[in-house]
């Protein structure tokens, strides 16, 4: 099969969080699995400097936005014979210091920028030689490429259309712009309504997607069934139900490759399940790395998050609140909020010898975290799918999480399966339940046999994109047009 992927971020590229791993790593295993697959995503400043060997097409773009042209250029990077990164080059749109904005604002032109990023993937769907037969776009910034294939294929009659698939990372964005911005998609007006693009007397870039491509995906079975609900479906829910026969869940995987826990360049000692004196040789480094006492018999507590309201973040801070007089450690890596990171500081300044934080991200220090950890806190208020979770599973960092998402679908509590038990789940949302959770990893820690089953299961635990693969190409051959 020919699929190109669509994507405001590709890892190693450009990431701001899950999206970018979860893109960079399906193009891998749909490769690897023999099909041909093409990315499109935008060159970001510095990324020509540390990408070499970039080569660029003889595609140009010149494409309307609005009552206007804009021009832009393609470069490609074949990563093998099967799989080739495409880079649109317009730098007036992308060449910036961050990917959506700065200075905890969004950038005010970002209708124009990922609407014309929008068209500039749907023209290569296009004109690409290679001829893709599925355009599968990822979260609002995308999600206008299948309404643009859409419309392509009813004005031109194609014969063998384009399939579209758009999969939903985080309903919680969808890309919303005054009604003016729509003129920028250069579309008729009649996709401006209530079963196309406009919401609420705005634009949704991300409902547009929802509503027009010939398939749906989100990146956890759980998380496909509570979005058609009205407690998790931002509005879009009664969309969501009526397009049910088209929408799958599918738990994303995790790049092995990356996250392993052998001849790891972030990690100073390999381990395994049945060798497990590495991660205890990691967890004193980090503990010394982190300014905290350096002592094998404490349990160490570890979450490398955003700073942001859906991430259970005052929940685990009230939790910390009420158990930091256990005997006990928390390292924490992540920005945000500044209310959130400024809570984290004073918590490490009252607690010096049992919390450490460090504000803003550090691909290194987050597996060494994972790593180190004996226990992980991802106490989200919703979470689509998550991959942290399944990072310390892999590290043996026993996850405790909310039961919803995706963190329910990869977590296994003692009450689902004692034999198969990796992790702790808890399913009220407020701080009493997380710091009951927090007393049962204490109790667990006590009793180092259980907790070598615990770890043993979680380090088993197979996540890996292989295993992911084949349900998107099942989904990839479901989405016949309509």
């Amino acid at each position: 099969m020919k699929i190109l992927l669509v994507s405001s971020e590709v890892n190693p590229y450009s990431k701001t969080g899950g999206l970018g791993d979860m893109v960079g790593a399906l193009g891998k295993a749909l490769a690897h699995a023999g099909h041909r697959v093409g990315i499109v995503t935008p060159l970001y400043a510095g990324i020509r400097e540390k990408v070499p060997g970039l080569q660029k097409l003889a595609l140009p773009l010149d494409l309307p936005l609005g009552s206007r042209q804009v021009t832009a250029e393609v470069w490609s990077l074949d990563l093998s014979p099967s799989l080739t990164i495409y880079f649109i080059d317009q730098p007036s749109f992308y060449f910036r210091p961050g990917l959506y904005g700065e200075r905890g604002g969004e950038y005010p032109d970002n209708a124009e920028r990922f609407i014309f990023f929008s068209k500039a993937a749907a023209r290569l769907a296009i004109d690409l030689p290679w001829q893709p037969e599925v355009a599968h776009a990822h979260d609002w910034q995308s999600g206008l490429v299948p309404i643009l294939l859409q419309h392509q294929r009813l004005q031109a009659g194609w014969q063998s259309p384009i399939r579209t698939c758009m999969t939903i990372h985080n309903l919680a964005y969808q890309g919303l712009f005054p009604a003016w911005d729509y003129a920028l998609t250069n579309l008729p007006s009649d996709y401006f309504n209530l079963n196309g693009v406009e919401f609420y007397g705005l634009m949704n870039c991300l409902k547009a997607g929802i509503a027009c491509a010939d398939v749906i995906t989100t990146v956890s079975p759980r998380y496909a069934r509570e979005i058609t609900t009205p407690e998790f479906g931002c509005g879009l829910d009664g969309l969501l139900r009526k397009r049910q026969d088209s929408l799958f869940g599918i738990l994303n995987g995790v790049d092995y490759e990356e996250w392993r826990t052998s001849r790891n360049p972030f990690l100073k000692h390999s381990f395994s399940g049945n060798n497990l004196a590495g991660k205890a040789k990691n967890k004193l480094a980090l503990q010394a790395e982190m300014g905290l006492p350096v002592a094998a018999d404490i349990p160490l507590f570890g979450s490398v998050t955003r700073l942001a309201d859906q991430k259970g973040i005052e929940l685990t801070l009230g939790a910390l609140e009420e158990m930091l007089e256990r005997r006990m450690q928390f390292v924490l890596l992540g920005s945000g909020d500044p209310a959130f990171e400024k809570a984290y500081r004073d918590l490490a300044v009252r607690h010096p010898d049992r919390v450490a934080v460090r504000i803003g991200f550090d691909a290194g220090l987050s597996h060494r975290i994972e790593a180190a950890a004996d226990f992980y806190l991802m106490p989200s208020k919703f979470e689509p799918c998550g991959l942290n979770q399944m990072y310390s599973l892999r590290y043996g960092a026993i996850p405790i999480v909310r039961a919803t998402g995706g963190l329910d679908d990869s977590v296994i509590d003692l009450a689902d399966d004692p034999e198969h038990a990796n992790g702790i789940k808890f399913s009220d949302y407020n701080t009493a339940a997380l710091a009951k959770s927090i007393r049962k990893a204490l109790a667990l820690y006590g009793a180092p046999d259980l907790l070598r089953h615990y770890r043993r299961n979680a380090m088993a635990a197979d996540f890996s994109w292989e295993r992911v693969v084949d349900s998107y190409a099942k989904v990839y051959g479901a989405s016949q047009p309509a």
